[in-house]
């Protein structure tokens, strides 16, 4: 049986080993992550001034004609194109919705916590089917939506 000595040397090793590992490919996965965040930008500027091009030459040369000339697939080119020159979508005249602290609110402050409660037109001492009216009335409020209150 292992010594308490030669068990934690043992542990060591393996644990220098695998940490030397773990370093090495941390060291490795940055060197490239930051390799790859150069390459990434190049080719944005490539593709932005490829896009810049085309729009200067759209008034002498056309995508299909530059496909054909130069071997480069017309949806390549389209898509840097349309990449340079795409508006921004910016909505000027968005609907806003009215504001949840009670301005524009009919109801008053008491008001707003309740549910509407519903009150019946009155009937002629026969079974009504008229249409129940939403009101805000303090008497209904505990009552459940769409139940009639009596006297209200």
């Amino acid at each position: 049986m292992a010594t308490i000595e030669e068990i934690e040397r043992r542990v060591a090793e393996a644990d220098s080993a695998r940490s030397a590992k773990r370093s090495a490919t941390a060291q490795q996965i940055g060197e490239l992550a930051q390799h790859r965040a150069v390459i990434a930008k190049n080719l944005s500027d490539i593709e932005r001034e490829l896009g810049d091009v085309l729009a200067a030459a759209g008034d002498v040369i056309n995508v299909d004609e530059l496909a054909r000339f130069t071997d480069v697939a017309a949806a390549d080119l389209t898509r840097w194109l349309t990449a340079r020159t795409s508006p921004r979508t910016t909505t000027t005249t968005k609907r806003k919705r009215p504001p949840a602290n009670g301005k524009n609110d009919t109801r008053t402050k008491s008001d707003a916590g309740q549910r509407p409660s519903l009150v019946r037109a009155p009937t002629d001492g026969q079974a009504s089917t008229s249409h129940a009216v939403g009101t805000t009335s303090r008497a209904g409020a505990d009552a459940p939506v769409g139940v009639a209150v009596a006297g209200t």
